[in-house]
């Protein structure tokens, strides 16, 4: 409660002090409990820029550096940067609980402080990493000597530098970003021809302008200390807004659709041993790297296994509880190196999710009643749910899982799992992902019912822009016997976007 109460001195004794409002201001603070605790930040990774360290820029250079995050507790739904003008900023990939963006910013013409920040933060919906900066040095340039000439012509350009001004320099130390590109000299002058396309030249886009650099600067062995001065000399040659044009100068990036085709997700409940991945589930062998491990996991593969052995010649009673479902997250790519990356998954006994449990989170089981079975399809994932573990008041469940495909961009590698902590963000970057669908369920039975019809639902998310409903037939939600499957999906929304198309100019 606050009262406007007249200020007295401490020392005085004041027995009439009587609040100026006639009404009290009365505060309320309710303080809930959180599910997860402030030490839960995201943190940076090792191959972050370290806090406050220096990058020293040259005139036209170019600096990119990677942020990488962490998110155990939640998925990473922001990074924030701040820094100079024209500094370029990727799309934020973040898959379960690895986050990855680029930063780049090139040195153009300008009269700004010689040091710069950039200071960058993630956030999630309920947590903030701490903040962290990078400092951008401007180098100081001295004046060229006269005589200097640097000409750019369609395909190259050619400097003529006078000897008289490198007297102090060795000229036989002086190379370009390419060894492999002369650079000559007699007794009155240096001159090198430099390609565009060659000789270690890079292009960058400063503002408006396509710019070609290249650097000549002195390269001395690792084993010599030398007093002499060295030269460090960046070239550029600058292409105007209206003479950047054609396709040779555009940048595009490939759709999704380009890399991974016509894209379908969908989810199918099965009982353990049948559905089109039987040969898996028949007798199921389980990831080991899921949280909940020991003695369940055991009891589980052992009494499935039983039970799928058996299930073509004992039928369960009617109106009995179903013990086990496979949960089927499937998708129709057809890419050899396609992968499907599922970050989240969750159960609840209503359909609008208002109350749900996680049975995969940031990439990792989470449910004690339940295990990822290993297939050799890349392109889906089969979850065991032991629904005896599951404390329900209904005969109704509901599933809702987001998912991701990806492509590693060397065949060497492969693409990230998630529940593996020494993977790294870097394997974000080195991976191309389609934007996060969410599918769910239809209702689920888990009481044993009259068999359903072979009908099925699936959803085609090729526009995948908009929300997307697809309805089961009322028979396909109820529960089957054990020798019948029950199959009904929805797509519900797409996250986000990893693949974007660019056109640079």
């Amino acid at each position: 409660m606050v009262e406007d109460l007249i200020p007295v001195p401490k020392f005085s004794h004041v027995f009439n002090n009587s609040p100026l409002s006639s009404v009290p201001v009365h505060l309320s603070l309710t303080v809930e409990e959180s599910s997860i605790s402030c030490t839960d930040e995201p943190l940076a990774s090792s191959e972050t820029p370290a806090e406050d360290s220096v990058m020293f820029v040259l005139p036209y250079e170019q600096i990119k550096f990677n942020i990488h995050y962490v998110s155990e507790a939640e998925s990473v739904s922001e990074v924030a940067v701040v820094g100079p003008p024209e500094l370029y900023r990727t799309n934020l990939t973040s898959v379960g609980p690895l986050a990855a963006m680029t930063v780049s910013w090139t040195r153009s013409e300008n009269k700004l402080a010689r040091l710069l920040p950039i200071c960058f933060v993630a956030n999630t919906n309920s947590l903030q990493s701490e903040p962290r900066c990078v400092w951008l040095y401007q180098r100081e340039m001295k004046a060229l000597p006269s005589g200097t000439e640097l000409t750019c012509g369609k395909s190259e350009m050619t400097l003529v530098l006078p000897v008289a001004s490198l007297a102090d320099i060795n000229l036989a130390e002086l190379q370009l970003n390419s060894p492999t590109c002369p650079v000559s000299y007699n007794s009155t002058h240096l001159t090198a021809t430099i390609s565009l396309s060659d000789c270690g030249t890079k292009t960058v886009h400063s503002g408006k302008e396509l710019v070609y650099t290249n650097t000549l600067h002195s390269v001395r062995p690792f084993t010599m200390v030398s007093r002499k001065p060295s030269l460090i000399l960046p070239l550029a040659c600058r292409i105007p807004e209206t003479l950047v044009k054609g396709p040779q100068y555009q940048i595009s990036m490939p759709t999704e659709t380009e890399v991974f085709g016509e894209i379908e997700v969908w989810m199918e409940i099965y009982l353990p041993g049948e559905g089109p991945l039987s040969m898996f589930t028949t007798n199921a062998k389980f990831r080991t790297n899921n949280i909940f491990r020991g003695r369940l996991r055991r009891e589980v593969e052992s009494e499935t296994q039983s039970n799928a052995t058996s299930n073509s010649s004992i039928a369960a009673a009617i109106g009995s509880k179903i013990e086990f479902l496979d949960l089927h997250v499937m998708s129709n790519c057809s890419m050899d190196r396609a992968e499907m990356v599922v970050s989240k998954c969750v159960k609840s006994e209503k359909d609008d999710f208002a109350e749900s449990r996680p049975i995969v989170e940031q990439g990792c089981i989470m449910s004690n009643g339940s295990f990822e079975i290993i297939t050799n399809r890349n392109n889906s994932k089969v979850y065991r749910l032991y629904m005896n573990t599951t404390e329900t008041t209904g005969t109704m469940m509901y599933f809702e899982c987001t998912l991701n495909l990806c492509m590693a961009t060397m065949p060497s590698q492969r693409c990230p799992d998630l529940c593996t902590r020494s993977t790294g963000p870097r394997t974000l970057i080195g991976s191309v992902f389609t934007r996060s669908y969410t599918i769910r369920s239809g209702p689920i039975s888990l009481v044993v019912t009259t068999p359903a019809p072979a009908a099925a639902a699936t959803t085609n998310n090729t526009a995948a822009t908009n929300a997307t409903t697809t309805s089961a037939s009322a028979s396909a939600s109820q529960a089957p016997e054990k020798a019948s499957s029950i199959i009904s999906a929805v797509i519900l929304t797409t996250i986000s976007g990893f693949l974007q198309k660019l056109v640079l100019r």
